[in-house]
């Protein structure tokens, strides 16, 4: 297991996760647009919510990049790995017609699931 690159791979993830919590607390109907959504104030309250449960995991990821033991990080890169290959699916099944920032958004999931999985399995 790669544990160094599995830390920046943590480290990058909560950058990109934090900007996306502010994007979500800030523009909601901006990033509800970009996906095809309707936009309304219950699905608007909806996105802030995730921003700022977004928030929590940046904080925890970073936290765990810079302070858990090689153990702990096995762990989390485990559960990121399945959490962002599933943002990737579930972005793609969302009940819109899919836009260029649906393919991108996958995309950014499914290659950070894919960097948790390559440098889970390397030696």
């Amino acid at each position: 297991m790669n544990y160094q690159a599995i830390r920046k791979t943590l480290k990058f993830g909560s950058m990109v996760f934090g900007a996306s919590a502010i994007f979500l607390l800030i523009l909601p109907n901006l990033f509800l647009d970009l996906l095809g959504l309707d936009t309304n104030p219950a699905m608007a309250w909806s996105m802030r919510m995730i921003g700022i449960t977004l928030f929590a995991l940046t904080g925890n990821m970073w936290n765990n990049s810079v302070n858990s033991s090689d153990m702990g990080v096995k762990n989390v890169a485990k559960v990121m790995c399945a959490s962002a290959t599933a943002l990737g699916v579930l972005t793609l099944l969302v009940p819109a017609d899919l836009t260029w920032f649906s393919y991108a958004y996958a995309t950014v999931g499914f290659g950070f699931g894919f960097s948790y999985l390559i440098n889970i399995l390397r030696r």
